[in-house]
């Protein structure tokens, strides 16, 4: 048996799983393997580069920064989050990501980017954190319209939330099946279908049309089984206790911040349940 740790994105959102994961590495708490989709992944990554802190801390410096995220960053580049500052200056200079230490780290990180020619999801496992992991960061959390697709190799990819928004099946057929999965909404939450806009948008890209139509239904189908994973003790869920009411944008530190600190209490209120949970492999 494996352990595992699942982070689904949403932008801002993520900022519950960073204080989630924060208090996973001050208490100790370690897994076989990890994976993330879009915000899970680029926030994520400091799991296993054991970067306590590191994420709501950049976020709170540089979130009114337009070089970090800006309607001018969009228009002047084409991605809202400014891909040489976001994924270069930052993480080189400014809050340095301590690529050596995720490589030390023999924990497996996945993050899944969504294919535009097919609409399916790919992943990549992410071993020394260098440019190439970078970019598959990078791809997970290029979202859609608001981000130029990235090109690894033959492949030309957007943010995997489109495809697969919480992958707990793909680790599941990993061999990992003592899972914590850290979602960003609420129990109880479901999405609804995305507006025709936002696929006449994506005109360009049919099979991620195609994808985000039925988007929705993949989402809320997830959200079923991991319920049903979880009342049967198949594994541990940490979610917000309602509504985090933050933008994808967020400019605001404090409430950064705030549901930084709600996923601190949540983690911290399940942390003997989920002690007990991965004694058990």
């Amino acid at each position: 048996m494996k352990s595992g740790l699942i982070m689904e994105g949403g932008a801002m959102r993520g900022m519950f799983t960073c204080g989630v994961i924060d208090v996973f590495m001050e208490e100790g708490i370690a897994f076989d393997g990890a994976a993330g989709i879009s915000a899970g992944a680029v926030f994520g990554c400091n799991f296993k580069s054991r970067q306590i802190g590191r994420p709501i801390r950049y976020n709170k410096n540089y979130c009114r920064d337009p070089r970090y995220c800006s309607m001018r960053s969009l228009l002047k580049t084409g991605d809202l989050y400014g891909v040489d500052f976001c994924y270069h200056e930052l993480p080189d200079i400014l809050d340095p990501f301590d690529a050596a230490a995720f490589k030390e780290n023999p924990m497996d990180f996945y993050v899944g980017a969504t294919n535009v020619e097919t609409g399916k999801i790919l992943f990549h496992n992410c071993r020394d954190g260098g440019e190439n992991d970078i970019q598959w960061m990078r791809a997970s959390a290029s979202m859609p319209i608001v981000s130029r697709p990235v090109q690894i190799g033959k492949y030309t990819l957007l943010d995997g939330g489109i495809a697969d928004p919480i992958p707990f099946r793909f680790m599941e057929k990993k061999g990992y099946d003592r899972n914590v999965i850290v979602l960003t909404q609420p129990l109880g939450y479901r999405k609804k279908k995305s507006a025709p806009a936002i696929q006449a948008l994506l005109r360009r890209y049919p099979a991620v049309v195609k994808t985000m139509a039925v988007r929705h239904k993949i989402y809320n189908w997830q959200l079923d089984q991991i319920r049903e994973r979880e009342l049967a003790g198949k594994a541990i869920v940490i979610r917000p206790a309602g509504d985090l009411r933050i933008g994808h944008t967020e400019k605001n530190p404090r409430e950064l911040e705030r549901v930084y600190q709600a996923g601190r209490s949540e983690a911290k209120r399940q942390l003997d349940k989920i002690r007990t949970f991965l004694a058990s492999i």
